[in-house]
């Protein structure tokens, strides 16, 4: 399978620029961008729904940029490969939030349906998706569904 972009010439930077101008184009009222560590952030408010996108990023040191089949990498080459998977994942970041932008514009979809794991739950800045992975894996897990309303008793079969 090939990777989209995979040797794009548009750096990181650019594709933040045209996230924001996309997200603007569409009717967000609000954009931040900020980075930690291996990870950076894109965030937005549109139809009064925060939303946010966390993009891991590869760490420098990853044996796919320091090395090759014939060994070692310089540590300019290296640094080159690194960067190319950044370029890389800011470009699909760009795709996948201008595609999800126009299904809704165009409607094939709806707003929520389209950002529901991105959406961030009030208080606490977690994502819905951050909040259901774990909810669903048990549910997997033990192979039901959790009760409705868990505060109530499970009725006695003669009431159902």
């Amino acid at each position: 399978m090939t990777q989209f972009a995979a040797n794009t010439s548009v750096s990181a930077s650019a594709s933040r620029d045209e996230i924001e101008r996309t997200l603007t184009r569409y009717g967000a009222d609000q954009f931040l961008y900020g980075w930690q560590d291996n990870a950076a952030m894109v965030g937005f408010r549109m139809e009064g729904r925060h939303v946010k996108f966390v993009l891991a990023m590869p760490a420098r040191d990853d044996r796919r940029f320091t090395h090759h089949s014939r060994g070692a990498r310089t540590a300019d080459a290296a640094a080159k490969e690194w960067d190319q998977a950044v370029r890389q994942r800011w470009r699909a970041l760009a795709l996948v939030i201008k595609a999800k932008l126009e299904a809704v514009e165009s409607g094939i979809s709806i707003f929520e349906d389209e950002f529901l794991a991105n959406i961030v739950l009030p208080g606490a800045g977690q994502s819905v998706g951050d909040w259901m992975r774990p909810q669903i894996a048990e549910a997997y897990r033990i192979g039901t569904m959790p009760p409705l309303l868990p505060m109530l008793p499970s009725p006695s079969k003669g009431d159902r």
